[in-house]
C-alpha cells in the first residue's frame, strides 16, 4: 500500500484477517482527516485533533507492517517499489493511493505567494501567515501597508475555499476583537475569488446561491466570473486591476500524485490514472489505483475526489484481492454517493443529500455530526467536540500560536513557546 490516506488505510484495514502480509508505506507517520484541515490552518483545532499515528491505528492488525518512507519508482515487470533511501519493496499486489497535490494551471511560480492546503505542514504554514498578517498590520504606521496586511484573498470557490474564507471572516470580526490596540481586525477585507459563475459549483444552484448569501453575511466579498491573472508578494491581479493583499491562499485546483506517471497507463488531464472497472491498472491486474489518483467514471460522470469515494475505493480493492485469493471473479467498483456537505462559518453550512437540501443552522449541525463521527479514534472525537463547544460559546480559537518557520534563524517573526 503506497499512501496512508483514506484509500490506503481503508484498504489496509479491510484486509485484516485475510491470509496476506501488508506493508503500508507513507512519507508521513500519520493518517490525516483532510476535511478538517482548514480548521488547523485557521487555528480552530490543533494538529493531533485531526491526525493519528498510522502505527497506533493499526497496532492490533497483526498482518500489517507500517513503513515510513517515500516511493520514488515502480518497476512493474519486476514487481518492486524503489524507495528514496535506496531500499526496495517487492509485492504480489500493489495499491497506489498517493493522493493529489496542488495545481496552479501552469503558473507554479504562484505557489510561493499563494500556498495551498493538503498537509499538516501546509496548514501550519498558512496559520502562521494568517496570524502574522494581523501582527504586521498592528506594527506599521503606513495606512496603505496596513490595509494590504488586512487584505486576504482565497482563490477557488470550492468547499475548501468557501470554508477558509468564511472562517477567516469570523476570526477577523469575532475572535480577534479587542485584542489589538492600533488596528481594528474587523476592518479586514476577505475576498473569495472564483473564476466560474458561482461558488460550490458541484452543489445545486439553489444551495450555491444560499452559500454566497451566508458568506456575504459573514463579511466575505465574493468575486465570481473572472480568473486571477497574476499573484505575487504584493497581492493579485484580476480584471486588469492589481489588488494589494499580503495574504493569498490557493484552493483552486489539484493535480494527481506524480507516481501515476510511473504506471504505464492512460491518464486524464489532471494526471489521474484511468483504471479498469475493478480499479486495477489496464495490462497490470496486480496493480490497483485508488483515491484521488484514480480517474473513475460512473454513469457518464467522474467520481469526485472526496473522502467517501476514497474510502469506498480502498475497501473495494481489498474486496477484489480477497476474491482473487479465493479464486472468485473480481467485482466492478460502484460508488455510492451519499451527498455533499460544506461549512461556511459558525452556524452556517449547506447540505445536499440527493434532493434533500439544507442550509443555515440545521445544515451546520448535520455537517458537524458527520465530520465528528468519521474522525479516527474516540479521543479525537471527544477533543474536537470540546473545542467546538468552547469556540461556539466564546468565539475563541485555542490554537492561535505562531510557530517559527524552518527558514527563521533569529526568531524575529515571533515564535511562541
Amino acid at each position: 500500500m503506497i499512501g496512508g490516506g483514506f484509500a490506503g488505510l481503508w484498504a489496509t484495514r479491510a484486509l485484516a484477517g485475510s491470509p496476506v502480509r501488508v506493508t503500508l508505506l507513507d512519507r508521513r507517520n500519520h493518517h490525516l482527516f483532510q476535511p478538517l484541515l482548514y480548521q488547523v490552518a485557521t487555528a480552530g483545532l490543533s494538529a493531533p485533533d485531526i491526525a493519528a499515528p498510522l502505527r497506533h491505528i493499526l497496532r492490533r492488525q497483526r498482518n500489517v507492517e507500517v513503513r515510513l518512507g517515500e516511493a520514488t519508482g515502480i518497476d512493474l515487470p519486476a514487481r518492486r517499489v524503489q524507495l528514496a533511501d535506496g531500499d526496495t519493496l517487492h509485492y504480489d499486489h500493489l495499491v497506489v493511493a498517493s493522493g493529489a497535490t496542488h495545481a496552479y494551471f501552469g503558473r507554479d511560480d504562484w505557489a510561493a505567494h499563494a500556498p495551498g492546503l493538503k498537509t499538516l505542514d501546509d496548514a501550519l504554514a498558512i496559520r502562521r501567515r494568517l496570524l502574522l498578517a494581523f501582527e504586521r498590520a498592528e506594527a506599521t504606521d503606513d495606512p496603505d501597508e496596513r490595509a494590504a496586511w488586512l487584505s486576504f484573498a482565497v482563490v477557488g470557490g470550492g468547499p475548501t475555499g468557501v470554508e477558509l474564507a468564511g472562517t477567516l471572516a469570523e476570526i477577523a470580526r469575532h475572535t480577534l476583537r479587542s485584542e489589538f490596540r492600533r488596528i481594528d481586525p474587523a476592518q479586514a477585507r476577505v475576498r473569495l475569488v472564483e473564476a466560474g459563475p458561482r461558488v460550490l459549483a458541484s452543489f445545486p444552484e439553489s444551495l450555491s446561491v444560499r452559500a454566497r448569501v451566508q458568506l456575504e453575511r459573514l463579511g466575505v466579498e465574493v468575486l465570481t466570473g473572472q480568473p486571477v491573472e497574476a499573484i505575487d508578494a504584493r497581492g493579485f491581479r484580476m480584471g486588469g486591476v492589481d489588488v494589494p493583499a499580503r495574504t493569498v491562499l490557493w484552493a483552486a485546483g489539484v493535480a494527481a500524485s506524480p507516481l501515476g506517471a510511473l504506471l504505464d497507463a492512460p491518464r486524464d488531464r489532471a494526471g489521474r490514472v484511468r483504471v479498469a472497472a475493478d480499479l486495477s491498472v489496464p495490462g497490470h491486474p496486480e496493480v490497483f489505483v485508488a483515491g484521488d489518483l484514480a480517474a473513475v467514471e460512473q454513469d457518464g460522470r467522474p467520481v469526485p475526489g472526496v473522502a467517501p469515494a476514497a474510502k469506498q475505493m480502498g475497501a473495494h480493492v481489498a474486496r477484489v484481492i480477497r476474491a482473487r485469493l479465493a479464486g472468485q471473479a473480481a467485482p466492478a467498483f460502484r460508488y455510492r454517493d451519499f451527498g455533499n456537505l460544506a461549512t461556511i462559518g459558525r452556524m452556517a453550512a449547506v447540505v445536499d443529500l440527493h434532493g434533500w437540501k439544507l442550509s443555515g443552522v440545521l445544515a451546520w449541525w448535520f455537517w458537524l455530526a458527520a465530520h465528528v463521527f468519521f474522525l479516527i479514534g474516540f479521543r479525537n472525537r471527544l477533543i474536537v467536540l470540546i473545542n467546538w463547544a468552547w469556540a461556539y460559546w466564546s468565539y475563541q480559537r485555542h490554537a492561535r500560536i505562531i510557530l517559527e518557520s524552518p527558514g527563521d534563524t533569529d526568531g524575529a517573526d515571533g515564535e511562541a513557546h
